[in-house]
């Protein structure tokens, strides 16, 4: 194996991490958790076309079409000239399942050692992996990271909502950013203020139900999909924005519940193998104080009244049973089909599903399960719409406008 650059001590202070673009409200809270430790990150928010044919230069068509986009989105910013090669490092997340979220760290290095070999490569994970990299995650940036996770999803929520009704254009947009500064602040001040989210929770629900909005009646799109392309306005060509052009109100499920549904695996494991390990019993317990988190959110968005909470993850686990065992865990595996009937029983009923080219276990479970789905939910309108190199916005754009041309409002 090739010796590549390891992220040492030292690379803290004099490193910038380039970080790519995939939940640009959830990245911007996290990127403040780790300036209060020292690591200086940045968000890549390059989305030419340059990005495509730098991923389709540097990794072979076998890769699905995430691990493109994402290592070509940091070989085109290293060739913007804006980064210095001898103080740049890069980030990228590893789920530690046998999807590419884990094994395309591979394709990256490779690709960056051909024409960068000073530049290493860091692992975000919580599995384990990369044991000898500097980039540590400690158990109260942990903590704090869940409680962006929960922030991120909260304001992401009453955003998509606010800015499909909206009156005045961009208010939305400067209620958003106006609580991404306050919340970065109080992370990267290393402030405990973040421990008091019922407060927070409702004030940042009180700010946006002040937006004054039309009464109009839109059609809400549900987005599921496989996590990067679901996410990721660079991968799924600015989906949001474009449903909201169209007159809609995009739905998007929280970042909180493929955290669950990872936490969860393990120990869904150990009971269907019966194998129970010291891994297995602690993902049980970080899982259960995950999920006291999610109640916790969704009573104070019930109590105030204006917006609509997530799903109760453990709905959802109820709902995947009726469809697919909890055991296929493979990508976004079961998870999938519980958000789409979760979100047609919740008369969100026309679901757009997000397909990368090279994902198999997305379109498995996505494509695979939405005739079942939609037999218990007749009205359900459910699209898969792929996403990969050669197809054309154009497009992807004609097949969502005839779905909406087939919905019900």
């Amino acid at each position: 194996m090739p010796d590549y650059p390891k992220f040492t001590e030292e690379m803290i202070k004099t490193h910038t991490i380039l970080v790519p673009d995939m939940l640009p409200v959830h990245f911007k809270l996290l990127i403040a958790i780790f300036a209060e430790a020292g690591y200086k990150l940045e968000l890549l928010q390059n989305d030419s076309r340059a990005v495509v044919d730098e991923g389709l230069k540097n990794v072979h068509n076998d890769a699905c079409y995430p691990a493109l986009l994402v290592i070509g989105q940091f070989m085109d910013a290293l060739n913007s000239g804006k980064y210095d090669p001898d103080k740049t490092a890069l980030l990228i997340t590893q789920t530690g399942g046998g999807c590419r979220a884990s094994n395309y760290i591979h394709l990256l290095r490779k690709a960056v050692a051909r024409n960068y070999p000073q530049v290493p490569v860091c692992s975000l994970n919580f599995s384990g992996l990369e044991k000898d990299s500097a980039f540590r995650i400690t158990a109260p940036m942990f903590l704090k990271m869940l409680y962006a996770v929960l922030y991120g999803d909260l304001l992401m929520i009453c955003y998509n909502k606010c800015r499909a009704y909206e009156i005045n254009k961009g208010e939305a947009k400067a209620t958003l950013d106006k609580w991404q500064r306050r919340l970065g602040n109080i992370f990267r001040k290393g402030s405990k203020m973040f421990l008091r989210t019922k407060k927070i929770y409702s004030d940042i629900l009180s700010d946006f139900a002040k937006i004054q909005l039309s009464g109009e009646k839109k059609v809400r799109v549900g987005i599921v999909g496989e996590i990067y392309v679901k996410y990721s306005p660079l991968a799924n060509n600015h989906l949001e924005d474009f449903l909201i052009s169209e007159g809609c109100e995009p739905v998007v499920p929280s970042l909180l519940e493929f955290v669950m549904y990872c936490a969860v695996g393990t120990f869904n494991d150990a009971k269907i193998y019966d194998h129970i390990t010291k891994n297995s019993i602690f993902n049980k317990i970080g899982y259960d104080l995950i999920y006291a988190k999610q109640k916790e959110l969704i009573e104070v968005m019930k109590q105030q009244g204006s917006f609509e909470p997530p799903h109760d993850f453990e709905h959802l686990r109820h709902l995947a049973d009726k469809y697919i065992n909890q055991g296929v865990v493979m990508g976004e595996g079961w998870l999938i089909p519980a958000e789409m009937a979760a979100l047609a029983k919740s008369g969100v009923e026309n679901i757009i599903c997000a397909q990368p080219f090279g994902c198999l276990p997305n379109h498995i479970v996505a494509k695979g399960m939405s005739r079942a789905i939609k037999q218990d939910n007749p009205n359900a309108n459910i699209v898969a719409i792929d996403y990969d190199p050669g197809a054309t916005r154009v497009n992807q754009e004609n097949r969502i406008k005839l779905m909406l041309a087939n919905t019900r409002l």
